[in-house]
C-alpha cells in the first residue's frame, strides 16, 4: 500500500497590498490595546482622514487608503500629545529626501543613519 499523496496547498494570498500597511494597521492596533484611543474615537478619525483625501469611493486597502491612514495616526497623536506635529513632518521631509537620493534598489538611509 503506497502512502497517500498530499497536494500541496496555494500560499495564502497576502491580507495587505504592501508591508508598510500591515505595520501601520498593527502599530494602529497596538495603540489601541494600549489604551492611547478607543476605535471609536479612532474610526472618526480615519473617516475625517479619508473624506479630506478625497478617498470615498473604492476603498480597496491600497495606498490612498493606508496613506490617509498614516494622516489619520498622525493627527490623533498629535492631537493627544503623544507626538510632535513640526517633528513628523521633519522626518517625513528627512525620508522623502532620503528616498529621493538614493540609487533604485540601494537601502534608503537617513543622514547619519
Amino acid at each position: 500500500m503506497s502512502a497517500p499523496r498530499v497536494r500541496s496547498a496555494a500560499p495564502p494570498e497576502p491580507v495587505f497590498e504592501a508591508p508598510w500597511h500591515a505595520e501601520v494597521f498593527a502599530l494602529t492596533v497596538n495603540l489601541n490595546e494600549r489604551g492611547a484611543f478607543d476605535w471609536l474615537e479612532w474610526t472618526e478619525c480615519l473617516g475625517k482622514a479619508l473624506a479630506e483625501q478625497g478617498v470615498a469611493n473604492e476603498l480597496d486597502g491600497g495606498d490612498d487608503y493606508f496613506t490617509a491612514w498614516v494622516i489619520a495616526l498622525e493627527e490623533m497623536l498629535s492631537a493627544k500629545g503623544m507626538a510632535d506635529a513640526a517633528v513628523l513632518k521633519a522626518l517625513k521631509e528627512a525620508w522623502t529626501q532620503a528616498y529621493m537620493n538614493t540609487p533604485h534598489g540601494e537601502p534608503v538611509k537617513l543622514d547619519g543613519g
